[in-house]
């Protein structure tokens, strides 16, 4: 009976002492799990500090490890290395590359970044970007750090909904080109406000980003011949010059209205302009555009759906899927526009110019009337053989017109679609000047020479140069008259 208490005392002071070493060596030990992953208090570190002399701030990066074991951090580094704009200190070491660093169980170190930039440089890139990459157990895991490189008007999202993160531009703001304009994610011009850009003002767009013109608001980009208003991606080096798809879109939202836009250049996004739903009975054009080009875009040049749109003397060129989209319906007229689309990145396969007054919505077909579709003295070419989709249903209105049209197609010229057009010609060069480097204007022998329509010509006296084309016989077609 003796033995038996002595036996179970044994037990009890020996047990605890057991798992207390079992435990504390699985903490002590180290994960070498392939798939463990850290966890970062912010996976971006933006440095939104508006600089006005040689600028130098930090933030602070918190890392953890989640796991009940040590885990061990084979390296830490700055992606750009030595010739980052970026310092770090990792738990106390500073080094722009740091290895071996463990985590207890449960437990985090701190990361400190260090930006230094002169603000005054205009050579400097607009967004200065690198990464910190963490490679555990053979597992690569990335956090971005991006700054503001020179002084400028920055819009960064201050409104955050699950998928959707915007900024809201002050109402009936002007932007003039005294400094860029920078946008990060959503910039809205909000209902019952207009946004006014002068010329000469240049707006950077960053990856995806999108300049918003909400329902009621309205646009006016008022540049001139010489001094266009300039949207491009944020990308300053030489590289990007003519790249596509760095930012996002100009979206004309539903019920927008009274927007103008006058000698702009507009490139390299995925959609040039998004134009939305016209509201019931509008008595003004969801969209005037005049003396604009757009050009290298990552899906279409102008995207419309059953919206009212404008155009005189505008270039749409060099576009990845579609020039021009006038989809589900609406309200059109183009005169002396170059839609010219010799896409050499990929093998585009989609015509240039496609009108529908139907689309189909989890399997059920919706139908919009197109009421009016007309171009003048336009030019639909480019390097595929059908330059032109019409996709009509019989249950909605399908009116269109091409007046005095130069065309790429092979559609039946016997058919009923010959009673759509008016002295146009079909699948003769334009001999553009230099495509592959989006120079649309005529070159000598183009088929687009004085074959317009002066009575055409008179509403759009001058072309995209301010070239007089009522002085000829005869006007040429698109937005070049050619010297």
């Amino acid at each position: 009976m003796h033995k038996q208490k002595t036996y179970n005392l044994f037990l009890l002071l020996i047990i605890p002492v057991i798992l207390f070493f079992t435990y504390s060596c699985k903490k002590d030990s180290l994960t070498s799990d392939s798939s463990a992953k850290l966890s970062f208090s912010s996976n971006s570190i933006l440095f939104d500090t508006v600089f006005t002399t040689i600028g130098s701030t930090t933030r602070q990066l918190k890392v953890y490890n989640p796991y009940n074991k040590k885990i061990k951090i084979s390296s830490i580094r700055l992606a750009g290395g030595a010739n980052s704009f970026f310092r770090m200190n990792v738990d106390g070491i500073a080094s722009s590359s740091v290895n071996d660093i463990e985590i207890e169980a449960k437990d985090s170190i701190f990361l400190f970044i260090k930006v230094t930039i002169d603000p005054r440089n205009s050579n400097s890139p607009l967004i200065v970007s690198d990464s910190i990459l963490f490679i555990t157990n053979g597992n690569l895991q990335t956090v971005k750090l991006e700054a503001w490189g020179q002084d400028a008007y920055y819009y960064t999202p201050n409104h955050f909904f699950p998928n959707l993160s915007y900024s809201i531009i002050p109402c009936n703001d002007v932007w003039t080109n005294d400094k860029p304009h920078v946008i990060y994610g959503n910039a809205v011009v909000d209902s019952a406000c207009t946004l006014t850009i002068k010329e000469n003002t240049r707006v950077y767009l960053h990856k995806d980003a999108v300049l918003w013109v909400y329902k009621d608001g309205t646009l006016k980009v008022q540049g001139t011949l010489g001094n266009p208003v300039i949207f491009q991606g944020d990308r300053l080096e030489s590289y990007y010059s003519d790249q596509p798809g760095q930012w996002g879109e100009i979206w004309l939202s539903a019920g927008s209205k009274n927007n103008e836009i006058n000698h702009a250049i507009i490139k390299n996004g995925y959609v040039g302009i998004w134009a939305d739903t016209i509201t019931v009975n509008p008595t003004q054009p969801t969209l005037t555009i005049e003396n604009t080009i757009i050009k290298n875009m990552g899906t279409a040049g102008i995207f419309a759906q059953d919206s009212w749109v404008e155009a005189k003397n505008c270039v749409v060129a060099n576009c990845a899927k579609y020039a021009v989209v006038l989809n589900i319906g609406g309200k059109y007229d183009f005169k002396h526009c170059t839609i010219g689309n010799y896409w050499n990145y990929s093998n585009r396969q989609t015509p240039s110019l496609v009108l529908t007054n139907w689309e189909k919505i989890n399997s059920i077909n919706y139908y919009w009337d197109l009421t009016q579709a007309n171009f003048g003295n336009c030019i639909i070419y480019g390097s595929l053989d059908e330059e032109l989709l019409l996709d009509a249903k019989p249950n909605a209105l399908f009116n269109y017109n091409f007046d005095h049209c130069l065309f790429k197609t092979k559609l039946d010229t016997s058919s009923s679609f010959m009673s759509h057009c008016s002295n146009c010609i079909f699948n003769n060069d334009p001999a553009f000047i230099d495509e592959s480097n989006n120079n649309y204007e005529l070159g000598v022998g183009s088929a687009a020479i004085d074959k317009g329509l002066m009575s055409i010509a008179i509403t759009v006296p001058f072309d995209i140069l301010r070239h007089n084309r009522t002085n000829n016989i005869a006007p040429d077609l698109g937005a070049y008259e050619k010297k």
